[in-house]
């Protein structure tokens, strides 16, 4: 009997060892997948305004592009080194497609006249883009909008690289701000004179400092505020128009005073730093600086990338009509003398490169977003050209004063030295 019950009492013990093993594997399983659903769960419907990320993936140093960036590294911090919500979409075969992360519908084609090409001739004047929503029909849906300039944002993606200054006839080796893999675009329309980087897409904003349209470049990747006449030429001027439906709450912010000298916002899921620097300074600094910032007891403070950043422009305020900076009273915004001796409020460095067709300007220039005027050299003087709430993009590194009229046909001002709000995800 001995020698069978020894056997009993130590195959009990091991299968009461086993057991307790089993539970506990399973227990940590159970709350690695609840971990799991939860982080799933707060990604896709949690968050009313969930921000894409842009999609930019490679490294860049102050003039092109360089290896990956780990921590340590001159230019760690950069955007590729925080990539945030991959964008995902999903063609409805329906000529519509809906964005996975944001869950808004949109029309795939800016192809309005139906015949099977993007050109001139499909663009639409503001007018006749916010009164044509109402009897659009696309996918058995009649509740389509003109999307808000925070909604047609959501689809830029800084993997595309900006054709400005490219004078060849053929269109290879240019990749455009959008996901050309779901959505139908088109470079502007040479053969009706229109340059390559006339594919400006309509938004429902006008500057309210200003009679402009707020629009985004899926060509050259930028926001800017247009007028609404053709600036060399008779008549309105027209853009592309997508519409868009579903998710009504997308681009509304849900800020909240921490009281700490932080400021969440609820709807995107960042937390964003009351203060800026309260200085200009350059895009690699603007990069050292943050990855080395400690406050309110958190040392994960990053710069944030362009679509981030653009996420808490107010685009109900400017320094012409509020007498502030384009962003909720909330934030405390450093105040500057801009190139017209106007007061007037800082642009604000991103981590996104903005990439240009180029070997020599590779990687030159980095974007921002401007909170005050976006101010530009025409007419002999300088002046507000494309309004608070602007996104474009400056050098690096240079001197501002080599820019005594600014850069481009609207003379944009190049300032370098940009002023820095830090971000970090709650």
């Amino acid at each position: 009997m001995k020698r069978i019950v020894k056997p009993k009492k130590k195959t009990s013990i091991v299968f009461g060892f086993c057991c307790v093993l089993i539970v506990i594997v399973l227990l940590l399983s159970s709350g690695k997948k609840s971990r799991l659903n939860s982080i799933v769960h707060n990604d896709k419907s949690n968050l009313d305004y969930p921000i894409v990320g842009t999609n930019q993936s490679k490294f860049y140093n102050n003039s092109t592009e360089i290896k990956t960036q780990t921590v340590g590294d001159d230019f760690y911090g950069q955007n590729a080194n925080y990539p945030g919500k991959t964008p995902k979409y999903q063609d409805n075969d329906d000529g519509t497609v809906t964005d996975l992360v944001t869950g808004l519908m949109w029309q795939q084609s800016p192809d309005t006249n139906g015949d099977g090409k993007i050109t001139a001739s499909d663009k639409m004047t503001y007018k006749e883009a916010a009164a044509g929503a109402a009897s659009f029909n696309l996918g058995g849906y009649t509740d389509w909008r003109l999307p808000t300039i925070k909604e047609q944002f959501s689809l830029i993606v800084f993997s595309g690289v900006d054709p400005s200054g490219y004078n060849s006839s053929s269109l290879e080796g240019l990749i455009p701000f959008i996901d050309t893999d779901y959505f139908k675009f088109a470079y502007g329309d040479t053969s009706a004179r229109e340059r390559i980087i006339d594919s400006q897409y309509a938004s429902s904003n006008m500057y309210v400092g200003g009679d402009l349209l707020f629009g985004v470049n899926f060509a050259d990747g930028r926001i800017k505020g247009y007028g609404l006449r053709m600036p060399f030429g008779p008549g309105d001027k027209t853009f592309f128009v997508t519409y868009v439906r579903g998710n009504k709450n997308y681009g509304i912010n849900n800020f909240e005073d921490n009281g700490n000298g932080t400021i969440s916002d609820k709807a995107t899921g960042l937390m964003w730093m009351h203060n800026d620097n309260q200085k200009g300074i350059l895009w690699q600094e603007a990069l050292n600086y943050a990855e080395n910032y400690e406050f309110a007891g958190y040392s994960d403070w990053r710069l944030p990338n362009v679509k981030e950043l653009q996420s808490i422009v107010d685009y109900s305020r400017s320094p012409n009509t509020s007498d502030s900076a384009a962003i909720d009273p909330l934030f405390n915004c450093s105040e500057i003398l801009n190139e017209a001796g106007q007061k007037d409020y800082p642009f604000y460095w991103s981590s996104t490169t903005h990439s240009n067709w180029s070997t020599e300007a590779k990687g030159r220039n980095a974007s921002y977003v401007s909170f005050g005027r976006a101010m530009g050299y025409m007419d002999g003087k300088w002046m507000d050209v494309h309004g608070a709430g602007a996104q474009r993009s400056d050098p690096k590194i240079g001197d501002p004063k080599d820019w005594p009229k600014g850069h481009g046909p609207q003379g944009d001002a190049q300032r370098i030295n940009n002023y820095v709000r830090l971000v970090r995800d709650l």
